[in-house]
């Protein structure tokens, strides 16, 4: 099978075209051929040797396909509800850009009524780590105001229009008024340009100075102490990537007396049986959004998987709204 294999840690040139044997499922997994393979900023890390795979997947990247089923655990397909010949998409630990890819049976879905591969494909990063951060750990609620940190990333649009799904107010940043205006499209109620304005004082004036509820960020680094100022008491942020560093100075006074919570996590290294429990929450509670076309997904553009390297030079732009498709003819 036709894979994209890293050739040597770096620049967006160093993707390429290879060829692997195609993968052979073992006990609890499907064998899936792929039609389209998600992008996302942790393949960008392992491209340039920042975030290896863990212990067993593949070394080439890729967290998200969607295709078809061609084999597997036969127990594990049925205890999944799938068979030979359904559509899927499937969170994976590696291995994702590739025209075949195998998936735990628990951490497979099926593809939504009414979407497409590329669709299909854009979702199940996004998706299990905002449900996973946003509703579990945030313990977001109706009525409750969210702060999304790159609302027009491919996770900022999932945030979006998950917490306005489930009755929350949201508000997001992003660095151009283009990137805002199309996180109000989406549903936002409100878009700061954080190249040109404060968040935290934006936000604080937004909530009449109560401050926000929960803060999902991707950046870290010096934004966590404007965070911790425009949280609301009882405020809890989750950091999900630390894109602006690593080391974080607060008022730690601020978190004894509003009583906040800083917490966060990272999916990829977590065990299959967590991140089933996604999955099934993901199909009772937010598939049906997505089949009555009340929460969809977000395609900026696709590439062939020829094109990997311009797709991830794309992403490293940072000119896209919401998702970068691989696709496998």
């Amino acid at each position: 099978m036709k894979v994209v294999e890293i050739n040597g840690f770096g620049a967006p040139e160093v993707l390429r075209l290879g060829e692997r044997p195609v993968p052979v499922p073992g006990a609890g997994e499907v064998l899936i051929r792929v039609r389209a393979s998600g992008i996302n900023r942790p393949d960008v890390a392992q491209r340039k040797g920042n975030y290896p795979p863990p212990p067993g997947a593949p070394d080439w990247p890729g967290l998200e396909v969607a295709g078809v089923v061609a084999g597997g655990d036969a127990a594990a397909l049925a205890a999944a509800g799938l068979a030979e010949g359904d559509r899927v998409c499937a969170l994976v630990a590696g291995g994702g850009y590739a025209e075949y890819c195998v998936a735990p049976a628990e951490q497979c879905l099926p593809v939504p009524d009414g979407l497409d591969d590329v669709q299909a494909a854009s979702l199940p990063e996004t998706f299990f780590t905002v449900w996973s951060n946003v509703f579990d750990r945030g313990r977001l609620q109706a009525g409750e105001t969210l702060l999304v940190q790159g609302g027009s990333s491919g996770i900022g649009v999932t945030a979006i229009q998950l917490a306005k799904a489930f009755g929350a107010r949201v508000i997001v940043t992003a660095g151009s008024d283009e990137k805002c205006q199309a996180c109000l499209r989406l549903g936002a109620d409100h878009a700061i340009n954080y190249r040109t304005q404060d968040f935290s004082a934006v936000a604080r004036e937004l909530t009449d100075g109560r401050g926000v509820d929960v803060i999902l960020d991707m950046v870290a680094g010096d934004y966590v102490a404007r965070e911790v100022e425009c949280l609301a008491e009882d405020g809890r942020l989750v950091i999900i990537a630390v894109q602006g560093g690593v080391k974080a100075g607060f008022n730690a006074s601020l978190v004894l007396r509003r009583r906040l919570t800083i917490t966060g996590s990272t999916l990829r290294p977590r065990p299959v049986a967590f991140k089933g429990a996604i999955a099934r929450a993901l199909r009772e509670r937010v598939w049906p959004l997505l089949a009555a076309g009340r929460v969809r997904p977000v395609i900026h553009t696709t590439f062939e998987a020829a094109r990997a390297a311009e797709a991830h030079a794309l992403m490293e732009s940072n000119q896209h709204i919401g998702k970068i498709v691989l696709t496998w003819s």
